[in-house]
């Protein structure tokens, strides 16, 4: 994925159920997250079309993955597995071993398919954040 990406990564993932676009999605911001893990985040073109996308990214000792988005006609084909296991690769390349990924309460789909490609959901640990903005959609 490079920044020339930006538009239609953000028209595949605001129609993707699940998936929150928020205003730390701004060009600027995916500019900055690319050039911070260059070469982690993926996608998936058919015919010249965008059909799929995988943020990656780490803090030197742990992976995630961010914004896993498939287009709705081409999923339940492998798309995401394969740019998860792309994501995966590269992380592993760079001696990254362990990846997590949020995932919404409510986001069913989201939650089947992680648990389909083998990931491990944890319940002994909670998320937490802090806001300091005034904008409550950071």
């Amino acid at each position: 994925m490079t920044i020339e990406d930006y538009e239609p990564v953000l028209e595949l993932m605001r129609g993707t159920p699940g998936v929150a676009v928020r205003a730390a999605d701004s060009p600027e911001a995916i500019g900055r997250y690319l050039a911070r893990n260059p070469g982690l985040s993926f996608v998936a073109e058919e015919n010249g079309r965008l059909i799929g996308c995988v943020f990656g990214g780490h803090d030197g000792r742990r992976g995630s993955l961010h914004h896993l988005a498939v287009a709705a006609d081409c999923r339940r084909a492998g798309v995401g597995r394969a740019l998860v296991a792309r994501a995966l690769d590269a992380l592993e390349s760079i001696d990254i071993h362990k990846t997590h990924i949020d995932v919404f309460a409510d986001n069913s789909g989201a939650i089947a398919f992680w648990k389909e490609v083998g990931w491990q959901e944890r319940d002994d640990i909670r998320r937490f954040s802090f806001n300091r903005s005034a904008d409550p959609n950071v």
